[in-house]
């Protein structure tokens, strides 16, 4: 059975209503086979307090973890059939047949990256696939 996959960062930012330092902390996560993401803040001057999750992984919280946890990259076996990557490829990142093309290239070269949670989820449904995929820290 698949592990699941976590990724946190913490960082400070200006509290919205007082001014003081916030605490903040942001998790990416691959859970029973789905991403998930949160972020919670926490303000020690005021009590200010707040959580948020779901939906798209927001682009800001998603450089905080490229910057400090580095990008993750997905390496599929050579001898691995293209059309048979390029249909996971296009099933679960929803691009088309130009973009598959070039992104097929980047996943043959190993590089292909993303955050670990995103290229774990990818090498677990090109697997499911049967191709041998593994995802890796460079």
């Amino acid at each position: 059975m698949d592990q699941d996959v976590f990724k946190s960062i913490r960082y400070s930012a200006g509290c919205q209503d007082c001014g003081a330092e916030l605490e903040c902390w942001g998790v990416q996560a691959l859970v029973h086979g789905s991403l998930r993401w949160d972020t919670e803040v926490r303000c020690a001057a005021c009590r200010f307090t707040v959580a948020i999750c779901g939906g798209e992984l927001p682009v800001e919280l998603r450089e905080r973890l490229l910057a400090e946890r580095g990008p993750a990259r997905i390496w599929v076996n050579p001898s691995a059939r293209s059309a048979a990557i390029m249909r996971v490829l296009r099933s679960e990142l929803g691009v088309g047949l130009a973009e598959v093309k070039s992104l097929l290239g980047k996943v043959l070269a190993g590089a292909h990256s993303g955050r670990m949670p995103e290229m774990e989820l990818l090498a677990r449904k090109l697997r499911a696939s049967g191709i041998d995929a593994v995802a890796t820290r460079p």
